[in-house]
């Protein structure tokens, strides 16, 4: 079959991690806040379903989301279920702001997300006073709000989400948190957070302070192109031959461009035209496809990419020679094993990995793939699919991706946007 080539510019959604936080500080915060670009994915609009079910409104204006706040002890107690559905996330993050509130929250998810570990969260907040209880350290679990006092954490390994989820429960504690981090990791609510009540954090060095007692005010915010999905078109436009694309309005926060270091280390043609923004700094990138040099990828390295390993392992299968991801034992426990699964998968399109305990080699080859299966498994998770959906474009003949729907986790038109893309 003939490979086409990708064509032309696109924005992808909103930040994922960006839209969540928008609701959960435009929630707490004392009036309106605005929301532009707010991501209609499943896992944002379960957060944005649970604020509503504790007593906030959410209108939704010319394609803007108003968060109308009810300030840090506005919210009630919902008389059904939170339904966090596939979403960690909200779970991990919500977890700590009900963790201080005056009532009792009871939090569901789907068959995926209540495999997932929720004792990296229960852990520094029972320290901190809290009280939850979870089935086996999984969901389902109870958070019986209590008055809680502040802590000096030093986090065990670098996870944007407890850090998320000590942060907010540290704005209704008593007394200071400081929260260390042994690597950086995302950093969206301290800069969230900074944006809503600049009185309430202070950074030195890998240390974050957060002081209760000051208020958090509504405010504007534009949610950036989200880099984790623009790295599917990032990479289609560097491995498909003939591809020069533009993803435009795309966020460059520093602790998330993991991607554009590999992509600049393997060579590749990429241009970066920055646009001035407040609060998360924004790009317009160009890719063109060209040879590509191999890369290695460390345990320092996985906090600022660790949603790209699965289409990173595919950039690899492209490059000039042997590619390693180490230190990234963390993806076994995403929605999906996404070592086990890329690993399977990829030998599926005859493409050369091998699996280690903590990551991957893969040695990379610039022929079409030699499809050994046609029946890949997404394994229910959005990053799987959507990295097979683009390997699919270099494969010597048709596949099908099973329960490819589950993309809708956080990039729904996903297949309409790549099809507008390509000129066969």
């Amino acid at each position: 079959m003939s490979n086409p080539s990708l064509q032309g510019s696109i924005q992808v959604p909103g930040d994922k991690s960006v839209s969540h936080r928008s609701i959960i500080f435009g929630a707490i915060a004392e009036g309106d806040t605005h929301v532009k670009n707010f991501l209609r994915s499943n896992d944002c609009l379960a957060t944005l379903q649970a604020f509503r079910q504790m007593g906030v409104s959410v209108d939704e204006e010319k394609g803007e989301l108003i968060v109308h706040g009810v300030g840090l002890n506005g919210l009630t107690e919902s008389s059904a279920d939170l339904d966090m559905q596939n979403s960690g996330t909200s779970t991990r993050l919500l977890a700590g702001l009900l963790a201080g509130q005056d009532f009792t929250s009871h939090m569901v998810g789907d068959a995926s997300l209540s495999k997932r570990p929720m004792g990296r969260v229960i852990t520094p907040l029972t320290e901190m006073g809290a009280e939850l209880s979870a089935t086996e350290g999984h969901l389902p679990m109870t958070v019986k709000g209590q008055p809680l006092h502040g802590i000096n954490y030093r986090l065990p390994v670098a996870s944007a989400q407890v850090k998320s989820a000590i942060l907010l429960a540290a704005l209704t504690a008593k007394g200071e948190t400081v929260i260390e981090e042994p690597l950086p990791s995302r950093d969206h609510s301290e800069r969230m957070l900074d944006l809503f009540s600049p009185e309430s954090i202070e950074r030195t060095g890998d240390k974050i302070h957060i002081r209760p007692g000051y208020p958090l005010k509504g405010q504007e915010v534009t949610v950036p192109s989200d880099i984790s999905s623009a790295a599917f078109f990032l990479v289609a436009g560097a491995i498909v031959p003939g591809s020069r694309i533009t993803i435009e309005s795309v966020g460059m926060n520093p602790t998330r461009t993991g991607i554009i270091k590999v992509l600049e280390q393997m060579g590749a043609d990429l241009t970066i035209d920055s646009i001035e923004t407040a609060g998360e700094p924004m790009a317009n990138l160009t890719i063109q496809a060209g040879p590509l040099k191999p890369f290695t990828i460390t345990e320092k390295d996985i906090p600022a990419l660790v949603d790209e390993v699965p289409i990173l392992a595919l950039l690899a299968a492209r490059a000039d020679g042997v590619s390693t991801i180490s230190g990234a034992a963390e993806l076994r426990v995403k929605e999906s094993d996404r070592l086990a699964a890329i690993a399977t998968e990829f030998k599926k399109l005859g493409i050369q990995i091998e699996e280690k305990p903590d990551g991957l080699i893969i040695t990379g080859s610039t022929k079409p793939f030699q499809v050994a299966d046609k029946e890949l498994e997404s394994y229910g998770d959005h990053r799987i699919a959507m990295t097979l959906k683009v390997a699919s474009l270099l494969a010597d003949q048709a596949v099908h991706i099973q329960d490819e729907d589950c993309m809708a986790v956080s990039y729904p038109d996903f297949t309409k946007d790549l099809n507008q893309l390509l000129r066969k």
